[in-house]
């Protein structure tokens, strides 16, 4: 359980979704800025930017998050989990395109450190076909992740490692998004 009283049931709410009720504030924001990295409208899918987001969550070794970011992908790509485990394993193998490979390999580059990205790397997916905007959203992905990883696990919140539990939240958040499934609403002035 985590390390302080979130004054929510952990397994009802596990990982961020308790954290996001301990300070909607806070957990508002966080979702508002998932909602535009890996559902609003984009020239990567969806599913790509949800499996940016899962793999630099299984660099960080942040279970909760590689696990329910890798459902959320598995749901909206059509190669599904087995796609979602390749790239997982090892994204240079991964039967992707070679401009998402170029972007995995920028993010997880972030997810070392941010002053490893070279200007190499960045033309390297460049020349694979990637925009300038698809550029600079990798690495956004895979810095919020970082900060998003570091944030769960530091304060030791509750993950399941049942992957069906990940994939059935997975439907409510494609349905809906981050911000309208994971933070409770503000509190209507009367």
């Amino acid at each position: 359980m985590a390390y302080i009283e979130l004054g929510v049931d952990e397994l009802e709410y596990p990982g961020i979704s308790g954290l996001m009720r301990y300070r909607p504030d806070t957990g508002r924001v966080i979702s508002e800025l998932a909602d535009i990295l890996l559902s609003a409208p984009h020239s990567m899918t969806a599913g790509d930017r949800e499996l940016i987001g899962a793999y630099v969550s299984r660099l960080n070794e942040c279970d909760f998050c590689a696990l329910s970011h890798s459902a959320v992908a598995a749901a909206q790509l059509d190669e599904g989990l087995p796609l979602v485990e390749q790239v997982l394993r090892d994204p240079e193998t991964a039967q992707v395109s070679a401009k998402l490979r170029a972007l995995l390999r920028i993010a997880g580059t972030v997810q070392d450190s941010g002053r490893k990205v070279t200007r190499e790397l960045v033309e390297a997916a460049r020349a694979e076909g990637a925009s300038d905007n698809e550029i600079h959203d990798t690495v956004l992905i895979a810095a919020s992740f970082c900060m998003v990883n570091r944030y769960v696990d530091g304060l030791g919140t509750f993950a399941y490692d049942d992957p069906d539990v990940y994939a059935e939240a997975a439907q409510g958040i494609i349905a809906v998004g981050y911000a309208t499934r994971l933070v409770p609403p503000v509190a209507q002035e009367q």
